[in-house]
């Protein structure tokens, strides 16, 4: 179980990385696909099955406390998004995108530093 977050902080990390390299890649992507069903479904299915391995996993990391409210909140986040319907999910994500050029990097940053805490709280 822990491989699966290190995995996904390897993934977080390296879409961090794309995103400060070239922001396009990945903003153009979510804009192109926002409408489609998957990406509501996708955006809670990963934050349930995220936030269910932090809260199981928090007491073999380095951080338990740490570990076990980012699963919360990732639980959270994903039964709000589920409970918001589509259409306000749809129009929270347009809004999200369209701070894209002004902070598409930062967030970038903050992607690299999201993944590169979970690697190590769990290597």
């Amino acid at each position: 179980m822990t491989v699966l977050i290190i995995i996904f902080g390897a993934l977080t990390l390296l879409a961090g990385i794309v995103i400060v390299i070239n922001p396009e890649v990945i903003f153009g992507f979510l804009r192109n696909n926002l409408g489609k069903l998957v990406l509501h479904i996708l955006a809670v299915v990963v934050r349930l099955v995220i936030g269910a391995l932090l809260i199981y996993q928090s007491s073999v990391s380095k951080f338990p406390f740490v570990i076990e409210i980012i699963g919360w909140l990732s639980i959270v986040a994903a039964i709000i998004m589920a409970v918001m319907g589509r259409r306000n999910f749809n129009r929270l994500m347009s809004w999200a995108l369209s701070l894209s050029k002004p902070y598409g990097r930062v967030g970038g940053i903050l992607a690299v530093a999201f993944g590169g805490f979970l690697i190590y709280a769990f290597v």
